[in-house]
């Protein structure tokens, strides 16, 4: 079996906090020693920058940030729902999660603000397009919030996309689209835009898995033990009773004789490691949540013969 178990992938998650702090750092020492605006002008997500041929900024303004405390807040929201579901989904999913959130706030944004001056920057599109998608496969799973840092709060997904979607709406509706042409602070469009994003990449792409769908029948298995009985193999050997004569007789008790050679048990577990590493490969892949149950009760079994109870 494979000596490199535990090892895992680059986890994309890290790989995007890492830019998103380095642009930062970047970005902060342009403008502060250098006055230079030149990674905003080329990075931030505007009208004028995309019509004159800026289309990258569909996804870069989602690494600048307005400030350090803009940076805190969606950079701890990405790290405590994409470590769930970049394990769930896995790199490549995620990956695309992360990319298409972006895409889908920015372009929400420049359909409202295709005429408008102004820029949106910031990962807060990319934030609700994950929040989207924990709350599709998690609705009602408790999470432990702090409000204002200081007041300990259980919420569930479901309940916070109600009240984030609702408040961005109504900013949206009487605060960002009657400012006109005049500048706004808030991309409340962008926010919108994620959320929606999250949302379609969910039906598109998980909703039509079963391991993914949400309110499918939930597998009915008997408890661990119980399946440890049924799964256990037959036993190796074969006892010759003999008749009853011989029984009554006061004949010597029989010996057990084996039944399968220490080749066969080699194969069994040569195919046994060959599954294991097949199975690991796929959670590298695609996540955990990846697996049928069949693969799963595989792991299971491994796991049992390398720590037996």
């Amino acid at each position: 079996m494979r000596s490199d178990f535990g090892r895992q992938s680059p986890s994309v998650l890290l790989w995007f906090l890492g830019l998103m702090v380095g642009v930062f750092v970047l970005q902060s020492v342009a403008t502060t020693w250098f006055g230079s605006r030149a990674v905003i002008e080329y990075g931030a997500l505007s009208s004028q920058g995309f019509r004159s041929g800026h289309v990258w900024t569909v996804l870069t303004h989602a690494l600048l940030h307005g400030g350090l405390f803009h940076l805190l807040i969606n950079g701890l929201g990405l790290f405590f729902f994409g470590r769930e579901l970049e394990a769930e989904l896995g790199p490549s999913r995620f990956l695309r999660l992360l990319l298409i959130s972006a895409a889908g706030g920015a372009l929400i944004w420049l359909g409202i603000h295709f005429q408008r001056p102004g820029n949106v920057i910031g990962a807060s599109g990319v934030l609700m397009g994950l929040l989207a998608v924990y709350a599709c496969l998690h609705p009602r799973r408790p999470i432990q919030l702090l409000l204002f840092f200081v007041l300990p709060v259980r919420v569930q997904p479901i309940w916070m996309v109600a009240v984030l979607g609702g408040i961005d709406l109504i900013g949206l509706l009487f605060r960002e689209l009657p400012a006109g042409g005049s500048l706004y602070g808030i991309a409340h469009s962008a926010h919108l835009g994620g959320l929606a994003a999250g949302w379609l990449f969910y039906q598109l792409t998980l909703a039509r898995d079963s391991t993914y769908r949400h309110g499918a029948a939930p597998a009915i298995e008997p408890p661990s033990w119980l399946r440890r009985r049924s799964a256990r193999p037959a036993p190796n050997y074969t006892v010759n009773l003999g008749d009853s004569a011989a029984k009554s007789a006061g004949a010597p008790r029989p010996t057990a004789r084996p039944a399968t050679t220490a080749s066969a048990a080699a194969t069994s577990r040569d195919a046994l490691r060959a599954e294991v590493d097949r199975i690991l490969d796929k959670i590298n892949l695609h996540g955990f949540g990846s697996l049928t149950p069949a693969e799963k009760r595989v792991l299971d079994e491994a796991r049992q013969h390398i720590h037996p109870r």
